[in-house]
């Protein structure tokens, strides 16, 4: 049986090296053909993406199961706000986007009858509200320590990245008064607090994320309403508030489970007293 076995996938491999040029191998069982010159790019990356559409989940549901996630804040959380940055971003550029925003402009300047500095107001409430709750004993998913220390990472990282494009880039206000118009700082800022405000409450109800994001849209809206700011800035402010504040939590959840995965343990051995740290 050995031998015969040997010989016949001796014979397939003789065949298969003799006519692979072809897109044909011979050799195979009869009820088996396979044939790969007749399928194109096109098809073969649509049998890859059913493939993965079928797999993936699979595999995301056995990772859940099996406890391999380790993060509740992870990297595809970012998408969203990447891509408000990555429009407000081309639209420095873009003729089209330009143009848009000056429609956008000049359909709010017509209806505009006395400008309102209520978005000055607006951009601290989604924020301020956090602590609001907690102080009429509406507690939220952390400590009021904690949440000071995720809001100041998330406000230091906002800061940061719109003051310096706003220096970068150089782009005049729809009013003339200056040249750092990009992204808009007030929507960032509120935008930043939304998502705080969503974060900290969500286990209780979206609703007090819902409400902060209709805060932050209004501020953006009205920073547009009061001829400060571009469209464009203000979808890029929006991005960068939201990003800023789930990087923080990434950053405070990474670090909380260094902390429960160190274990200092007290020892003590001819007369020796000490600490052994485990990481």
């Amino acid at each position: 049986m050995y031998i015969n076995e040997v010989k016949y996938y001796d014979s397939f491999r003789k065949n298969f090296l003799a006519n692979y040029k072809t897109g044909y191998f011979k050799g195979l069982p009869p009820t088996i053909t396979i044939k790969t010159s007749g399928i194109d790019m096109k098809t073969t990356f649509l049998i890859i993406a059913l493939l993965c559409s079928a797999i993936l989940p699979a595999l995301e549901t056995a990772r859940d199961t099996l406890s391999f996630k380790k993060y509740e804040y992870g990297i595809d959380s970012l998408v969203f706000p990447l891509a408000l940055i990555t429009y407000g971003v081309v639209g420095i550029e873009s003729d089209e986007l330009k143009l848009y925003n000056s429609e956008i402009k000049e359909e709010v300047n017509e209806h505009i009858d006395e400008k309102l500095t209520i978005d000055d107001f607006t951009q601290y409430l989604p924020f301020t509200a956090v602590y609001a709750f907690n102080a009429f004993g509406v507690k939220g998913k952390n400590t009021l320590r904690d949440e000071t220390l995720i809001l100041g990472t998330a406000y230091g990282l906002m800061a940061v990245s719109v003051l310096s494009l706003k220096k970068i880039t150089g782009v005049e206000r729809p009013d003339g008064s200056t040249n750092n118009s990009f992204p808009s700082g007030h929507t960032a800022t509120a935008f930043m607090g939304a998502e705080f405000l969503y974060q900290e409450y969500k286990h209780k109800s979206i609703w007090y994320g819902a409400i902060g994001y209709a805060i932050a849209s209004g501020t953006g809206a009205f920073r547009m309403y009061n001829d400060r700011h571009w469209f464009t800035d203000v979808v890029a402010g929006a991005g960068f508030g939201i990003l800023s504040t789930k990087l923080s939590y990434m950053i405070y959840e990474r670090i909380e489970k260094k902390k429960l995965q160190t274990k200092v343990t007290p020892y003590y051995e001819d007369k020796k007293f000490g600490f052994v740290i485990a990481f």
